[in-house]
């Protein structure tokens, strides 16, 4: 089965000793490695290779997990369904005929499919989620600070975090105690935190947990994903958990606050890829405007050049205050829900996706929809939370996530709760 899962295919071994020895471990192509190609997906870093190895590749290495080579994803990180690779799209091993999701597709693929123990993923809006939920495994997006983005080619910083993909919670916990804790490289890592156990906090154990499920991240959902993540709450009910309807109303807002603040933030850091300091060349006939807008043209593909042209109409001097100002103010308003939500409910459920995975090619001719399938997931990264899908159950033969989210750093609880429906 050829599932266009990889990008480049080369060993990266490990340690002889360690928690991970034996296991293999694909890492998202947007991770540094030592002297393995890292393309971001991109035709711009067809041929880059970096000079170091990123924290968490150490952190793997370290812990002798062996790395089988680099997996497929939508360029940059920009996309929901790993389609928009210069590299051709990734098949969702359940079936080859949809998408595996995104950005992180090819890191769930390969899990789902088997051809991996593990796989690492990064998370701006959903890029672990919403690949895990897609290919029936489980995706957790850490709290943002918990695990370090040293050599994690930036997207959009203040969103994103590196997280663990796996077939089982317990496997997911255990790759994030591998991977998580302070790094003097990123001045974003919490101090503490070094030793952590997450892989025993997959108890199960939901009795006396009270889960709160926002009205607003099921309204509108397909019916097919709302009867199968009903389904699982009554199971958690079952097992002495209380369920509460919780309202979080600034998620109306969140996918446009959350797009705005990614697209601006892309525009700014992909400045850098102009085929001098970094990148595909344009070549030099004299004038370097055109040497810069040929690079860059023919660098990035059309997902990329338009969150670079949004992202950079919303930071001009004429829009700033009244596009990109506004997202972060409503960006602090969602954060504001969240914590008051986590004031009554230890954590929240909702589907991961609204929607089942859709045909290859169906969503690449309206980026709108494509943007709007991620009305789950972007508030966690907003609100800088984490959040873990775990496989509900099926609908129609294809798999349905379901999210929890819990407050900063309770990665423990979450790991809990999702360990109750396996």
């Amino acid at each position: 089965m050829s599932l266009n899962a990889y990008i480049t295919e080369e060993t990266i071994e490990g340690s002889d000793d360690g928690p991970l020895a034996g296991k293999t471990v694909a890492v998202k192509d947007n991770i540094s490695t030592d002297g393995v190609r890292t393309t971001c997906g991109s035709k711009m870093l067809e041929n880059y290779e970096p000079p170091y190895d990123a924290t968490v590749v150490e952190r793997l290495k370290d812990a002798g997990a062996t790395i089988p080579g680099k997996a497929n994803m939508d360029e940059f990180g920009m996309g929901t369904t790993t389609e928009t690779s210069y590299f051709g799209a990734t098949k969702n091993p359940v079936d080859e005929d949809r998408v595996p999701g995104g950005s992180s597709g090819g890191s769930a693929a390969l899990v789902a499919a088997g051809d991996v123990d593990y796989a690492l993923g990064s998370d701006t809006g959903g890029s672990i989620r919403c690949p895990a939920a897609f290919c029936g495994v489980v995706g957790i997006k850490p709290t943002y600070g918990l695990v370090s983005r040293y050599g994690l080619v930036a997207y959009a910083n203040s969103l994103e975090q590196i997280g663990p993909i796996a077939p089982t919670v317990e496997g997911a916990a255990e790759l994030l105690d591998v991977i998580a804790g302070p790094d003097e490289n990123d001045g974003t890592t919490r101090e503490e935190g070094e030793d952590s156990n997450y892989g025993s906090a997959a108890r199960g154990d939901v009795d006396g947990l009270t889960i709160g499920v926002p009205t607003e991240l099921v309204d509108g959902a397909d019916d097919r994903v709302v009867e199968t993540f009903e389904n699982a709450l009554d199971d958690l009910r079952d097992q002495g958990a209380t369920v509460e309807e919780v309202s979080l109303p600034s998620v109306e807002y969140a996918v446009a606050a959350y797009y705005v603040i990614a697209m601006s933030e892309a525009s700014s850091n992909l400045a850098r890829f102009d085929g001098v300091r970094y990148g595909h060349s344009g070549g030099y006939e004299g004038n370097w405007n055109e040497s810069f807008a040929k690079a860059r043209s023919e660098g990035f593909g059309d997902e990329v050049k338009r969150r670079i042209l949004l992202g950079t109409y919303a930071l001009s001097a004429g829009y700033h205050d009244k596009y990109y100002k506004q997202a972060q103010e409503a960006r602090a308003w969602v954060k504001q829900d969240f914590d008051d939500a986590f004031a009554d409910v230890d954590v929240l459920a909702s589907p991961t996706m609204p929607i089942l995975p859709p045909e290859l090619g169906e969503s690449l001719d309206d980026p709108l929809k494509m943007y709007l399938a991620d009305a789950n997931t972007t508030p966690v990264n907003l609100a800088n939370l984490p959040a873990i899908s775990v496989p509900a159950g099926e609908a129609d033969g294809l798999p349905v996530g379901l999210q929890l989210v819990g407050p900063a750093f309770g990665e423990e609880t979450i790991i809990n709760a999702a360990a109750a429906l396996e």
